[in-house]
């Protein structure tokens, strides 16, 4: 007899691709109003499986139940069918149509032959009060933030009447109050009988809104434990040992500055920012969403240009709004969106990593393929990036491996300067501290690091000075001594001033 609460059961899937078993005999199941937690490294084969209950994948071995039936799920059709649906990182919604458009896609509610605007928008004005988001039915979806996309992703999944919902990093880019929000509109899902897979290299969160946690290693399902498991615990489950310290920053005495920033001025954007960074040292910028930490670092490369100010590298003025110029002065960027700005997605790992050495590895207009190929293998192989082999297309590796390759590109370019914008966004804690250890064999080199994070821990764990951005403007810097959550949020706000410690007037 199967149980009753029992909303789904995988049982032994096996997915092979050229050169890569992806999932090797894994057992998951689902009941009716819980939250099960998927946990792995990227690369573990977590997308692999939901894939399979999204439709785009079918698995090779194993099989998949939905409420004891034995299924087959050959298309996003099929899914729909059963229940199952899948917000993933990417959202899948069309920009220039309404809200309501896009929750009824292409299941559009019609009378006399054509579609009853006025009933859909109801459903749709009734779908959105559920998930608790104030947006009109009406409201063009490329007008919202990403919390409210998601909040419509949400509302589209219950539309199809979704038994069990998927959610792949809901709160990778979500702000602290944001991820509130979304915890909220999970438990009231739980508690309406909807079973809900959460995937999240957050494990903070795990203990926060899961019941139960499987972990997947290397494609195989290697443990289920219950959600309260110690983060320790969870860490040695998932990397097949134990990190003996989340954040290994190897602190060395700071050299001559190599990237100077003074008044740099962008009007309505940002205003009067200056500061420095020495050989060896790692500088952390902090702030809110919006207050600009991008955007300077972007003018800083010269993507984007500014109106006053200037840029310095070892001494040498830089040219304003020129990447080639930023290059040449070996500052590199490794961006926020590492998908849309840093990566050829339809190019091989080789390709990707020879991207900015191309220039100088070409003699008379031919380029060395072998040299490239032999540098590529080297610096592939320090990194660790887990693929089939150098020809492989870099969309299809983990997200943490693209990272790997986007950092790849500039060691090999002999970086002096390199600006790592929220560096280990959506990325496994094995490979964070990968990440980490790398910045460290940089700054020990004498190379200077300037780093972004919207992940407080991580700023403070690994930079030697914290800037604090606020409103467009340096609010105040810290040194790694004087660097708390506390003091950091006091600045990010508002609150106050840390150059000369008064109070900021206006609060907010």
């Amino acid at each position: 007899m199967s149980d009753p609460d029992e909303l789904l059961r995988i049982e032994g899937v096996r997915k092979v691709f050229p050169g890569v078993v992806a999932l090797d005999g894994v057992d998951f199941d689902l009941r009716r109003g819980e939250v099960h937690v998927l946990l792995g490294e990227n690369g573990a084969g977590k997308s692999t499986l939901i894939k399979m209950l999204s439709g785009a994948h079918t698995p090779d071995a194993g099989r998949i139940l939905v409420g004891g039936e034995e299924v087959r799920i050959h298309g996003a059709q099929d899914a729909e069918r059963l229940g199952i649906a899948t917000i993933y990182q990417e959202f899948n919604l069309v920009p220039d149509l309404t809200v309501a458009e896009n929750i009824f896609l292409g299941r559009q509610p019609r009378r006399f032959g054509m579609i009853d605007r006025k009933a859909m928008d109801a459903a749709a004005a009734v779908l959105l009060e559920r998930v608790g988001v104030e947006v009109s039915p009406r409201t063009r979806v490329r007008e919202l933030g990403i919390a409210r996309l998601q909040m419509v992703e949400i509302a589209k999944a219950l539309s199809l009447d979704a038994r069990v919902l998927i959610m792949d990093e809901p709160t990778a880019v979500l702000t602290s109050e944001e991820v509130e929000k979304l915890f909220a509109i999970v438990r009231r899902l739980r508690e309406d009988g909807v079973g809900i897979v959460f995937i999240t290299h957050h494990l903070e969160e795990i203990a926060a809104l899961g019941d139960r946690v499987t972990v997947i290693r290397d494609g195989a399902s290697v443990g289920q434990v219950p959600a309260a498991t110690p983060e320790d615990e969870l860490v040695r489950l998932m990397v097949g040992r134990s990190i003996e310290q989340q954040y290994p920053r190897e602190r060395a005495a700071a050299g001559a500055p190599l990237l100077t920033v003074e008044g740099l001025t962008r009007d309505g954007v940002f205003h009067d920012v200056s500061f420095e960074v020495r050989a060896g040292e790692v500088v952390g910028i902090a702030g809110l969403v919006g207050a600009g930490r991008t955007e300077v670092v972007r003018a800083v490369f010269g993507a984007d240009p500014y109106d006053t100010g200037s840029v310095r590298v070892g001494g040498t003025p830089l040219r304003r709004h020129d990447v080639n110029a930023a290059m040449a002065a070996g500052i590199g960027l490794v961006p926020e969106d590492r998908k849309g700005q840093g990566l050829v997605l339809d190019a091989s790992v080789e390709e990707n990593l020879g991207l900015v050495t191309l220039r100088s590895a070409s003699r008379a207009g031919l380029v060395d393929l072998r040299a490239q190929r032999e540098s590529a293998a080297r610096i592939a192989g320090q990194l660790g990036v887990r693929m089939a082999g150098l020809g492989q297309q870099v969309r299809t590796l983990s997200g943490g491996n693209q990272q790997k390759v986007v950092i790849g590109k500039w060691l090999l370019a002999d970086t002096k300067v390199l600006i790592l914008d929220e560096p280990t966004r959506g990325i496994d804690v094995g490979a964070k501290v990968e990440i980490y250890q790398l910045v460290n064999e940089l700054t020990a080199q004498g190379a200077a690091v300037l780093m972004i994070s919207s992940d407080l821990p991580e700023v403070l764990g690994m930079s030697d000075r914290v800037l604090v951005m606020a409103q467009g403007r340096i609010a105040g810097e810290l040194t790694a001594a004087e660097a708390t959550q506390d003091a950091v949020m006091a600045l990010a706000v508002g609150t106050t001033n840390h150059s000369n410690g008064t109070e900021a007037p206006g609060g907010h």
